[in-house]
């Protein structure tokens, strides 16, 4: 979904980080950092697509700068996920689309946040490392939706041949 123009308002590369044993890195945010009751989010490291940048850059990026890994963009493969649709942060409005790469890590792999920007430090609230079945068993918001089967085929190894089309998640 685009607006009239083909346009989408912001376009966010992420990456499905798996380590040795399968286990997927998420990073927990707080809805409104002021008031932690109001909500959290748990995500993959990843964001908005900077002008002129491509999307396996910008994945590579967002990567270092909210993990600490630097990884070449060429090592993070194909899109191995997708998902778009309508949304209203109020700091951005319209239709957004999300494409997840895949990249995997030994175990025990660091995480240092200290290359989060401004907004990012004022929310992050902590990172863990989930397995499936922890995905599939919580009430946590989990973003994206569908993330516990797209994890089955990649911790398998197999790639999907084309981007795994994913639910919404507004």
């Amino acid at each position: 979904m685009t607006d009239s123009a083909g346009n989408y308002c912001r376009r966010s590369a992420r990456v499905v980080l798996l380590d040795g044993s399968g286990r997927v890195l998420l990073l927990l945010f707080h809805d409104d950092p002021e008031r932690p009751a109001a909500g959290h989010l748990w995500l993959t490291p990843g964001g908005g697509v900077r002008d002129g940048e491509s999307l396996a850059v910008a994945a590579a990026r967002e990567l270092h700068e909210e993990t600490g890994l630097r990884v070449a963009p060429g090592a993070l493969g194909p899109v191995v996920a997708r998902t778009s649709g309508y949304a209203d942060l109020g700091w951005a409005e319209g239709v957004f689309l999300d494409v997840f790469f895949h990249h995997r890590v030994p175990d025990g792999l660091r995480i240092d946040t200290s290359g989060h920007d401004v907004r990012e430090r004022a929310h992050f609230a902590g990172h863990r490392w989930w397995t499936r079945a922890d995905l599939a068993a919580t009430a946590e918001r989990v973003v994206p939706l569908g993330l516990p089967a797209l994890l089955t085929g990649l911790a398998a190894g197999h790639t999907p041949a084309s981007p795994v089309e994913l639910p919404w998640h507004h």
